[in-house]
């Protein structure tokens, strides 16, 4: 994979329009917006990393590589390929972060943009190209925004149009008219909005407006407040088949406060968000059952948090955690309510001192790690009489 150099008078064979195509930055106007790759980031994130971890928790890696790889209930559920993601996680690669450089996919070695760089950002004129090698768009970037240009659809549809801070369009795949107004710094400023058969949706000025967002093929994406020429109040976002995804608050674009749902409408978290990320009070749903609430920050749960069974409800877990692991104090119970256990946790595990409990006696107290009894511990019986006090290994006396 050599570095290819950007040509600024190059054109592109498979491309039906003028070379002279951008996309427009403006988080609504296309489905490869930063505000909706942002949030399909967040839902995978969700999926993935969170309520696959706590609801499979109690298999070995065995167990659950078949799980996801082979049962499709699941993969439905979760909508993707565990396998998939994966690869799609590290789908990209960049060659040269200042100056003339290139992207190209890992997995197939597709060329899908050339242009300038600075400071590791799109910045000056670049293209970017779809997977089959047709140009998405041509133009000019600032801080890896595009500011300026034209832009297709893989059919090679024009579907915007704009100028950095001037009179611009927007089009449907059929190149109906989508928003024709003024643009600033690459967002709708001042202008009116069309629905996909020509009818007037909304109309926005300097920034501010109700506004109906629809993708290339007329579905509704959008409908809320916008302020300062971005998503902020309450909206509502919706996925390709009409089916919601997002319902709650907005700041500066992205998502502050709701509710997300996954691709069959079932709710997935409702809580807090900043910057993208899910930070502050927040609970997590499996299939219209509470899993997890708490605390949470930069996407983990940090701090006090409660663990629920998935199936009837009750308590598991309460206690301390980091970076999305049981870490600090905590408590474990049956379904009867039941205080199985207390002490501390490292990493998920039991470690350190602790005490376990048969109705409502204690049974054990001693050490632990990795999980285990391990260290110096006490064993009693029912009627709370000691009947061992030695060391442990694994679990296991050491006589």
């Amino acid at each position: 994979m050599g570095v290819c150099y950007y040509n600024d008078s190059s054109n592109n064979k498979n491309t039906s329009k003028n070379n002279d195509s951008s996309e427009n930055n403006d988080s609504s106007e296309n489905n490869d917006s930063p505000e909706n790759n942002n949030f399909s980031n967040l839902k995978e994130k969700i999926k993935s990393q969170y309520i696959l971890k706590k609801i499979f928790s109690f298999l070995d890696n065995r167990k659950l590589k078949e799980l996801i790889n082979y049962n499709k209930k699941y993969q439905k559920f979760f909508g993707i390929n565990i396998t998939d993601y994966k690869k799609e996680s590290w789908k990209y690669i960049k060659l040269e972060q200042n100056g003339k450089g290139c992207e190209y996919t890992i997995d197939a070695n597709n060329l899908i943009f050339k242009g300038k760089y600075k400071n590791g950002k799109k910045n000056g004129k670049g293209e970017e190209y779809y997977l089959n090698g047709k140009l998405k768009f041509k133009g000019e970037y600032l801080n890896g925004k595009k500011i300026k240009g034209k832009g297709y659809d893989e059919e090679g549809n024009l579907i915007f149009e704009i100028k950095k801070n001037g009179i611009g369009k927007a089009y449907y795949n059929n190149e109906k008219l989508k928003f024709e107004g003024i643009f600033l710094n690459g967002k709708r400023w001042k202008g009116i909005g069309y629905d996909y058969d020509g009818n007037k949706v909304y109309e926005i000025k300097y920034g501010k407006g109700t506004i109906k967002d629809y993708n290339y093929n007329g579905k509704l994406l959008f409908e809320g407040e916008y302020i300062n020429g971005e998503r902020n109040g309450k909206g509502k976002q919706y996925n390709d088949n009409g089916i919601l995804s997002f319902e709650g608050e907005y700041l500066n674009g992205d998502i502050k406060k709701g509710k997300v749902y996954d691709d069959d409408g079932e709710l997935i978290f409702d809580g807090e968000f900043l910057n993208g990320e899910i930070n502050g009070k927040g609970k997590m749903y499996y299939i219209g059952h509470l899993l997890l609430e708490g605390e949470y920050l930069n996407g983990y749960l940090n701090g006090k948090g409660k663990e629920y069974d998935i199936m009837d409800g009750f308590i598991k877990f309460e206690g301390e955690y980091l970076n999305g692991e049981r870490n600090g104090k905590g408590k474990e119970y049956n379904d009867d309510d039941e205080l199985l256990f207390e002490g501390e946790y490292i990493n998920g595990e039991r470690n350190g001192k602790g005490r376990e409990y048969h109705n409502g006696k204690i049974i054990f107290e001693g050490e632990y790690k990795g999980g285990k009894r391990n260290g110096i511990g006490k064993l009693y019986n029912d009627k709370g009489e000691l009947i061992f006090e030695g060391e442990y290994k694994d679990g296991s006396r050491m006589y």
